[in-house]
């Protein structure tokens, strides 16, 4: 169900919408139904894209209007499109200069907006989308800006660096995107989307996209759109697709009761949230001891680190990846099994946008909730915010499905080669078949970096794999290699 924003529909001093400021809902959701270029509707029916997702179809017209937008739509709902089909409607590919700058609170999520825009633009030639993120050199990225750029998507510190050095100009930027506003503001870059706001021309269009929408994105809106048209995704339908069961568990027994709702559901991936690092860090430590194939995700981690937790999570060679919800914020994991909520959260926006992670396209969704006694004003509130009586079930009667731990089916392996070595992927499943002697179907996922490959092995013979394929070959190279332990 999709609806215009009603009670929420206010200004910062209280004052209600105007109905004109509400975004009218959208009957015809077909592609064609809009006046986009041509180009842009051929790659869409390549795509197999026929009918807009509700976000797409209550946003991308007012985008294409030029009007300034607040939409309220979560990761995974296709707000990419909305915004990017937006961007490259107007984009002018003779003026090589950045026009469009999407600001990301993480390098994951930036890069996959990044390869969305690609996608989205790939019957558009020449154009040249440039990512700005930490945890790579800006030399390089200088250099590309100095070459020309029509879009760049970045996250806010490393905008601001290229901001401070002139390396980024923005004087002719035509649109400004705020991705997942109220996480950026959240992780503390408040200050950052300012000064960035700063640089771009007072003439623009903004798009704001937010999961909530507290009153900092309120006051944040207020100072940075002119007349925003505010949109609201319901989350409804995605919800009814998920199974929700909560649990209640005396404090001392938490990590326990973990260990047992993945015993018993047996859950390939499992996304965790507990709401402190400490928290994480206890509950790895119990996993581990149970044989469980978990990694913790939080703050503390260098970006190589994590770039490889979350290589191996979405590869299937982790079972478990424990996460706060600011080291969450970003992530868009697809094919999660399950969401463990091992404590409640306080903020029932929150708990919806942990849940909803679960139960992405089609698939159903799991999400098990621990609750303490301690806890239960915070389960209310959830009951009240969704409008339906929570599902309660006892942890007794839980039962193994198993004698064996529950270990991820894959692991991965790690070849000191990438890009940069003119790597692709036929040339590893070539190799892994070939003189590493697996099957086609043994051989997983894929992700290449500039200067590593990782690759998911079938964990059961990945070790064979190794022995023969370390002595070999791959494009006439003999490349250095290790596996990623979980633990």
């Amino acid at each position: 169900m999709r609806k215009s924003i009603a009670s929420e529909n206010a200004y910062t001093d209280g004052r209600s919408i105007p109905a004109r400021l509400r975004a009218p809902i959208v009957t015809d959701t077909a592609f064609d139904s809009l006046p986009l270029l041509p180009v842009l509707l051929d790659n869409l029916h390549s795509l197999g894209f026929e009918r807009m997702t509700p976000i797409q179809a209550e946003s991308l017209p007012l985008i294409l209007e030029g009007r300034d937008l607040i939409a309220q739509a979560r990761t995974g709902s296709g707000k990419t499109a909305a915004f990017g089909l937006g961007v490259l409607q107007r984009l002018d590919v003779d003026r090589l200069a950045p026009q469009a700058l999407v600001v990301c609170p993480t390098r994951e999520l930036a890069d996959q907006v990044a390869q969305e825009l690609r996608r989205l633009a790939r019957l558009i030639p020449n154009v040249k989308v440039q990512t700005l993120c930490g945890g790579a050199a800006t030399r390089p990225q200088a250099e590309s800006l100095a070459r020309g750029v029509h879009l760049v998507v970045g996250t806010p510190g490393r905008i601001q660096d290229h901001l401070t050095r002139g390396s980024l100009d923005l004087s002719g930027l035509n649109t400004l995107v705020l991705d997942e506003a109220d996480r950026m503001v959240d992780m503390g870059f408040h200050d950052d989307i300012v000064a960035i706001a700063s640089h771009c021309p007072d003439k623009r269009q903004t798009l704001l996209f937010s999961a909530t929408y507290p009153d900092n994105i309120r006051k944040l809106s207020a100072r940075f759109l002119r007349n925003p048209v505010e949109v609201k995704i319901e989350a409804a339908d995605e919800a009814s697709r998920i199974e929700q069961i909560f649990y209640e568990v005396d404090e001392a027994d938490r990590l326990d009761a973990v260990a047992r709702l993945l015993a018993h559901f047996r859950p390939v991936s499992t996304l965790a949230f507990c709401n402190t690092k400490i928290r994480g860090y206890d509950l790895i430590e119990r996993l581990q001891a149970e044989g469980i194939s978990a990694r913790a995700l939080n703050g503390d981690l260098e970006q190589r680190e994590r770039d490889e937790i979350l290589i191996q999570f979405a590869n299937q060679s982790c079972s478990v990846l424990v996460a706060t919800d600011v080291a969450a914020r970003g992530l868009d994991i697809k094919n999660l099994d399950a969401v463990i909520n091992v404590d409640v959260t306080r903020d029932t926006e929150v708990h919806v946008h942990r849940i909803g992670r679960s139960g992405r396209g089609d698939r159903k969704g799991l999400a098990l909730s621990l609750c303490s006694p301690e806890e239960m004003r915070w389960a209310d509130l959830v009951e009240r915010y969704q409008g339906a009586p929570l599902k309660w079930a006892d942890l007794g009667s839980l039962r193994p499905k198993s004698d064996r731990p529950l270990s991820a089916p894959m692991i991965t392996l790690c070849i000191q080669g990438g890009k940069k070595d003119k790597l692709r992927p036929g040339d590893l499943v070539g190799a892994l078949t070939g003189d590493g002697g697996l099957a086609f179907e043994q051989v997983g996922r894929i992700h290449i970096t500039e200067y590593s490959a990782y690759v998911a092995l079938d964990r059961r013979v990945a070790r064979q794999a190794f022995e023969q394929l370390s002595g070999s070959n791959i494009k006439g190279r003999r490349f250095r290699m290790r596996f990623l332990e979980t633990h």
